[in-house]
């Protein structure tokens, strides 16, 4: 993916170190030279889209949102990965904001399409403004993610991950980097170079690594799960990363009386697995921490009840009990992002 003002943002002193940025000139409406607010790297108006021609790698973006008309803007990054939230201004008012971006190739699923190189933003909203904006090479703490299709960064509307929505909670102190990857289990996500063996040679000291594998674990014994599970939890611990065991989300599979009290809805498998308990029990018996995701989603999708909730997954547009829409991804990153900061997982300036 590839408008007014001229204010260049100016870069300031953050904890984390920054690298100076050398950008090769994209190409932006025939032209190659870089301008002082970055504009001359972006094109379009509703949405702007802006490319950079960088190396993957941790960025930082800031930009400079306003102008002489209100508007409201949000930002995607990538592979449709919410960076920041819309944002409204008034009439002549300007915001600074900022945020990370985790540029890697494949762009999107680890397993899926390469995309467009270098780092690639869409300032869309219901009215977006966008003033100037500046990138920065940075290292920072990372949240790394191992999981399916319900946490991916989903390539095309009107599937969403939580992972996929998970960073525009966070500051331009902490990034992520989401290598969960559509049909992928315990075992498979282990075992494919591109997903496990290549997150772990992300993971820098003190990183999370959230791990949410078992949708598709449907004939896994529990032995095989368990032994899956701990071997991910060593290998991050190996490398100085912080694992956090993290339970799936509920199939939208209700009961007469309106309660998801069914091992479809919570991921009973077909041996008889209850495989939320066993992340439970082996979070416990590891001292690892637990996201209890099914617990959570549960708990909000029986309090919409069975027509309300169908918004929160894809049944009105695909008969889909399973998979996220864009609200329901965003509600439960929101989740995720509440228990993180409940067991003091983060630190306090890494959350907006």
């Amino acid at each position: 993916m590839r408008r007014a003002g001229t204010l260049l943002l100016t870069a300031c002193t953050a904890a984390a170190a920054l690298t100076a940025l050398a950008v090769t000139p994209a190409v932006a409406q025939g032209r190659t030279a870089a301008g002082p607010d970055g504009l001359d790297r972006c094109t379009g108006t509703a949405p702007v889209v802006c490319h950079f021609d960088v190396a993957p790698g941790t960025y930082r973006v800031r930009v400079l949102l306003g102008g002489v008309e209100a508007g409201s803007t949000a930002v995607t990054a990538e592979t449709r990965r919410a960076v920041l939230a819309e944002t409204p201004n008034a009439a002549g008012e300007t915001l600074r904001r900022s945020f990370t971006v985790d540029v890697r190739e494949p762009e999107g699923e680890p397993t899926g399409p390469a995309g467009s190189p270098g780092l690639d933003l869409a300032f869309g909203g219901t009215a977006p403004r966008l003033a100037a904006l500046r990138v920065e090479r940075v290292r920072t703490p990372q949240i790394l993610l191992a999981g399916d299709s319900t946490v991916c960064d989903q390539p095309g509307e009107p599937y969403s991950g939580w992972g996929q929505q998970l960073p525009q909670y966070l500051t331009d102190r902490l990034s992520v980097a989401n290598y969960a990857d559509s049909g992928e289990s315990s075992q498979t996500f282990r075992d494919n170079p591109a997903l496990f063996p290549a997150l772990r040679a992300r993971i820098h000291r003190g990183d999370l690594v959230l791990i949410q594998l078992a949708h598709n674990d449907k004939q896994t014994d529990r032995a095989t799960y368990r032994a899956n599970l701990t071997a991910m939890i060593e290998d991050v611990r190996a490398e100085g990363g912080r694992p956090v065991l993290v339970t799936p989300i509920v199939r939208r599979w209700f009961n007469t009386d309106g309660t998801l009290d069914n091992g479809t809805a919570l991921i009973v498998n077909g041996l008889g697995v209850d495989l939320p308990a066993e992340a439970r029990t082996l979070a416990a018996e590891q001292d690892t921490p637990l996201v209890d995701l099914t617990a959570l989603t549960r708990a909000r999708v029986e309090e919409l009840g069975p027509e309300a909730s169908k918004a929160l997954y894809l049944y009105n547009e695909k008969r889909d009990n399973t998979h996220t829409s864009t609200r329901g991804a965003t509600e439960y990153a929101a989740l995720v992002l509440g228990e993180l900061r409940a067991q003091q997982l983060l630190a306090p300036r890494t959350v907006r």
